[in-house]
């Protein structure tokens, strides 16, 4: 018990400067990419930054499985944390380590209560949106038969791959702009997909809820019902003249 509470301690004084943390990275991971002038030693200390918001996240993953009572199912439930913190360790591309800090960033806000879907929903579009533009942008900008070039063209190319529609003026040309491509329509399908089935669920809640009180004013009123009839009958029973001995 005491290693959830500190488990649970530990998850509650590390949201919002994980968070923080996050938009720090965003800020590190776009500077470069945004900027295409810039220095080395810009660059440089955009990839310290970066590296080190992806530890700051490894290091609460570290703790949290050091704080859970039961550190093999921990593991076992938190697999994609833990594919999170190994990935960029394998292979140090950038890329590696946005998408490992996106799911790591996810993974915790989900656990926060105050957070609620509509808002998750929202962070994830936009943080969609503006990784996937960025993404897209610094792996194209290069190719020599690309046609994303600059950033404007990359948040257009975002919106219409993430909703599906696709037109076709702008389209990723190399391998690596083609997996993001994939990633972005299916993460736009899935966000849809969450947010039609609350749209439903709210729908059916709201049914379901007048039903419960619809169902509730009928038993209030037949129960109203058979004291009027008791009464009633009690009262007829006072009126009967009382029979003579």
């Amino acid at each position: 018990m005491k290693l959830q509470t500190a488990q649970g301690r530990w998850e509650q004084y590390t949201q919002r400067p994980l968070l923080a943390l996050a938009v720090a990275f965003a800020v590190a991971y776009a500077v470069p990419i945004v900027d295409h002038s810039a220095g080395h030693s810009l660059t440089s200390a955009c990839t310290v930054v970066e590296w080190v918001v992806w530890g700051a996240f490894a290091t609460d993953y570290l703790v949290r499985v050091g704080l859970s009572p039961r550190r093999k199912e921990f593991v076992r439930t938190h697999w994609i944390d833990l594919c999170a913190v190994v990935l960029p360790m394998l292979q140090p591309f950038r890329l590696l380590r946005m998408v490992s800090t996106l799911i790591l960033v996810g993974r915790r806000a989900r656990m926060a209560s105050q957070i609620q879907l509509t808002t998750y929903v929202a962070g994830a579009v936009i943080g969609l949106l503006m990784f996937g533009s960025l993404a897209v942008l610094s792996v194209e900008r290069d190719s020599p038969n690309g046609n994303i070039r600059t950033l404007g063209d990359a948040v257009w190319w975002s919106f219409t791959t993430m909703t599906t529609v696709g037109y076709g003026d702008h389209a990723p040309t190399t391998g690596l702009g083609r997996m993001i491509a994939v990633g972005l329509m299916l993460a736009g399908i899935a966000l849809l997909g969450v947010v039609t089935a609350n749209i439903a669920a709210w729908f059916i809640a709201r049914f379901e809820k007048d039903d419960v009180e619809e169902r509730r004013q009928t038993e209030a009123i037949e129960a109203l019902t058979e004291e009027v009839r008791a009464l009633r009958a009690e009262v007829a029973a006072l009126r009967e003249p009382s029979g003579t001995p």
